[in-house]
């Protein structure tokens, strides 16, 4: 299993220094040793695919990549646009995660209707895989979209293409037709028993590859009483099941009624035996959030140090 880092919106830190600390992050888990850094499209903050652009240009090895972008606000086309560009800003170590993000955001923030999701997401693939195919012509019609349109960035280059895939649908989709899954919110038995199963039933029909599963998994590296506190605010800061049907339904082929749930929160030796549980469970590749623990920014620094080196230690372990 692969280790890297997820980083999301850190509201303490102040506007003028979000976007030059987030660069410090990248290169800081480059240097630890990290395989990859991922970072969210997150409603009202910083745009991902720019800011993975700019980290692409601060680093040299890491694997850089988005998990995950929606797709309904962007055009397949000028997604296209901007992923070719940010693999060339990145060296090839880009992976585009993408996907129809909830109806809370997508309705009930953008005002953009939320109609059957997983269709859009194969018409979205329809134009995005052929443009990523280019450079040329573009000549796509299905349901969602009539395109007869250029395309010249650069040279055909490899671009990994992951789906965050909840469903029996969305995975049959992100096994037949992109690289693999980014998950968030499995736990251990629903990555075993839901989706490790379905992806690759439907990779292995396709002909296609294994595929990766990414999982975004809270951690962090406390005493024992700290457990349950750590997990409330790993729900709290993250974000409640309730809010995405999508997740409650995903839940249900787990142990996890909740973020926290999945968390792996206690010891350096309980943490390590939760990660070596997700890998076992069919984790290719583990997408670590640190949650800071501590009532004053000190407590929490210290917190996000402690749990960020002890990931680090277990890079050329795993």
């Amino acid at each position: 299993m692969r280790i890297g880092l997820m980083v999301g919106s850190d509201r303490e830190r102040p506007r003028a220094d979000r976007l030059t600390r987030l660069l410090d992050d990248g290169k800081a888990a480059e240097s630890q040793g990290f395989a990859s850094f991922w970072f969210p499209q997150v409603p009202g903050y910083l745009d991902a695919m720019t800011a993975v652009a700019l980290l692409g240009q601060a680093t040299s090895t890491i694997e850089l990549g988005t998990a995950v972008v929606p797709i309904q606000t962007r055009h397949p086309m000028t997604l296209a646009q901007q992923a070719v560009t940010t693999q060339v800003a990145c060296g090839g170590r880009f992976t585009l995660g993408l996907g129809p993000s909830h109806d809370w955001i997508i309705e009930g923030q953008l005002g953009i209707p939320y109609d059957r999701p997983a269709r859009l997401v194969r018409d979205h693939l329809d134009v995005l895989l052929s443009a990523f195919g280019g450079p040329g012509s573009v000549d796509v019609e299905n349901d969602s979209y009539r395109v007869h349109s250029p395309i010249d960035v650069a040279d055909p280059c490899p671009m990994p293409v992951l789906l965050a895939a909840l469903g029996p649908t969305m995975l049959r989709i992100a096994g037949e037709r992109a690289d693999g899954t980014v998950l968030w919110m499995a736990d251990e038995r629903a990555i075993n028993d839901h989706v490790a199963p379905r992806i690759t039933a439907a990779a292995d029909a396709a002909g296609r590859p294994a595929p990766r599963i990414v999982a975004g998994v809270p951690v962090a590296v406390c005493s024992d009483h700290e457990i349950d506190q750590a997990r409330k605010i790993a729900s709290e800061v993250l974000g409640h099941a309730h809010f995405s049907p999508n997740y409650v339904r995903l839940l249900e082929h787990g142990d996890a009624q909740d973020v926290g749930d999945t968390m792996a929160a206690g010891s350096e030796s309980t943490v390590a035996d939760r990660l070596r549980r997700y890998r076992d469970a069919g984790v290719t590749d583990l997408a670590a959030r640190v949650v800071p623990l501590g009532g004053e920014p000190a407590a929490r620094q210290e917190s996000r140090r402690r749990t960020t080196e002890f990931l680090a230690s277990l890079v050329s372990t795993r």
